[in-house]
Formats: C-alpha cells, structure tokens, sequence
C-alpha cells in the first residue's frame, strides 16, 4: 500500500465542486477566491458576531447566513449593519454560504470583494444544508490512500486481495463476481477512514465498473453481471494477499496467530493465501470471508477447536 495521505484541509473550490450538485451551489460573488482554506471541518451560523459579539467567533469555519441572520442585518440601520457586515468579514473568514435561495445584501458584496471572500448561495433550508454541508467536509478531509489491490463485497465482509503484478487479483475477484458477489473497484482502491474508526473502500473514479483481465483485456463488468454486480463503496473487514506457494512463505496452519496490517490507523484483520495450480482461489477467498463474518459473529473455529482440544487433554489426565 502507498502512504499518500491528504492534509486535514480543504478549499472552498473542493467544497463546492463536492457539493454543488447535492447541494445545489452557485457562487455569486468571489469565484476568484474560492481556493481560500476553511480550517474546521463543520459549518458556523454567525448570530453573535453579527451582533458584535467575537469572543468565541469561529471565524476559520464556512459561514453560514440563514433568513434570520439576513432579516437581521436587514433590520439596522444603514450605517450600523455596514459596520457589522464589516466587522464580521475583517476575522479572514474563508467564506460565506448564503441559505434558502437568498440574494446577499449590498454590503455584503461589497465587503466580499473588499476581503476576497466568495459568496455561494444555496436553496436549502438552513439547518438541512447545515446537516448535509458538514458530511461532505467531513468527507473531504477525512484520511485516505490508495491501495493497490482489488476490492469485494462478500456477502457483507468487505474483502480487499493483494498481491504482486499477475498472481490473478483480477481473475479471481471474477471467479467471485461469477458466483454473485460484488466488485467495488479492481488494481486501484481509493481507502479512507470515518470518523466512526471505519475503512471504506472505493474505486477511482475513471476505473469504477471496469476491470482488467489478462489476454482478454477491459471489461465493463454491470454490462455482464448486471447492475447487482457492483458496489460504490464499502466497509473494509478483512485484506487478503495472494503469494506464490513455495517455503519462503511461512503459513498459518492452523489460525491461532492472526496478523494484522495497519491501514490509515486502524488494525485489519490481514490472511496470506498462497496460489497453486489448481487450487480454486475464488473458492478460498471466499471461505475466509465467511470465516471472518463468524469471527465477527463471536465464532471462532480454530480458537473452538483449541479449546476443546485442551479440554480433552485435560479430562484424559485426570483418568
């Protein structure tokens, strides 16, 4: 896996370009300033500041303008509401959302372009852009890298298979495709952890519903599965490496020593598999992933079978 993490910061552009469809952005005033950095990933209504009060402004936060901070600024008097419209964007905000399909008022153009700071309006209602803004930046700043290997859903365990260039990712990522499982990317996996502790796994999106066999070439895999075939993205439970059977590889006989392989922070479950002629490896990987949902379940074979080992040792010495 390559170690290529993005830095815990975000541009406005990328909040937009993120949310402009979901969120129905459109900027109007400021499309120049918009690779100014929004310092906290979560969004701020500025009541207190409009009113004068900055203390505990939070002021490297979007701002977000609802139909209550407008009909406020709206109810001063001229020079006073040009004075806290001022005021507000001399703290070097990053930018100013503008709610519910509201126009800015004159001054805030004004003071907009005087501190270059983009206005971007909205149609939501405020407290649901409010909801569905902070998930995007959440997204967007969240820890990712890409790995190179193929990604699965099987039934429900998120199975990432890697190995070296043409030990047969591809090909047995199909073999499993073929027995109704899903792909969620294949060569390259976008991985990325939540706030929650979770990995999600998925495709680049140039790649995304494709994959490359060898000798047969790209194939566009919902054409020839079907739409159930493939995943946007999923949880990732369990990684998987393929390596050639041979002795430089020392393998768990038994199950008794998991690995586990650190991603983005977060420890994962971690198998090598080795690849032999006429071994079915769709079959084996497949196996695992039911294995790991037992472990998650609370059943684990090789632990149960220890332990009644253990007891029957036991019971044979006291006879």
């Amino acid at each position: 896996m390559s170690k290529h993490l993005n830095e815990i910061s975000v541009s406005i552009r990328e909040f937009f370009e993120a949310g402009q469809d979901p969120l129905k952005l459109e900027v109007e005033v400021g499309e120049a300033f918009l690779d100014n950095i929004i310092g906290e990933a979560t969004l701020n209504r500025p009541g207190l500041a409009l009113a004068g009060f900055f203390q505990y402004f939070a002021h490297d936060r979007l701002q977000v303008l609802g139909l209550a901070e407008l009909a406020y600024l709206k109810s001063l008097p001229s020079e006073e509401c040009s004075k806290r419209i001022e005021q507000f964007f001399k703290k070097h905000i990053p930018g100013v959302i503008i709610a519910r399909h509201r126009h800015a008022l004159p001054d805030l153009k004004k003071f907009a372009e005087q501190y270059k700071v983009p206005i971007i309006r909205s149609p939501m209602i405020t407290m649901h852009f409010i909801n569905a803004g902070t998930l995007i930046l959440e997204d967007l700043i969240s820890p990712r890298m890409h790995a190179h290997g193929t990604m699965l859903d099987i039934l429900g365990i998120g199975v990432l298979i890697e190995g070296e260039p043409g030990i047969g990712k591809s090909e047995t990522a199909l073999s499993l495709i073929g027995r109704g499982h899903s792909l969620v990317s294949d060569d390259v996996t976008v991985l990325q952890r939540t706030n929650s502790g979770e990995i999600i796994g998925s495709a680049v999106e140039i790649t995304r519903y494709h994959m490359e066999i060898r000798g047969l070439g790209l194939i566009h895999v919902p054409s020839l599965y079907g739409v159930a075939s493939m995943r946007d993205s999923k949880r990732l439970d369990l990684i998987i490496r393929l390596v050639h059977a041979g002795p430089k590889h020392k393998m768990d006989r038994t199950g008794l020593s998991p690995k586990k392989k650190n991603v983005l922070g977060i420890d994962m479950p971690y198998l090598t598999l080795p690849v032999a002629p006429g071994r079915d490896m769709g079959q084996v990987v497949q196996v695992a992933a039911l294995n790991q949902r037992l472990k998650k379940l609370g059943h684990d074979a090789a632990k149960e079978l220890d332990e009644k080992l253990v007891r029957n040792l036991a019971r044979r010495g006291c006879e």
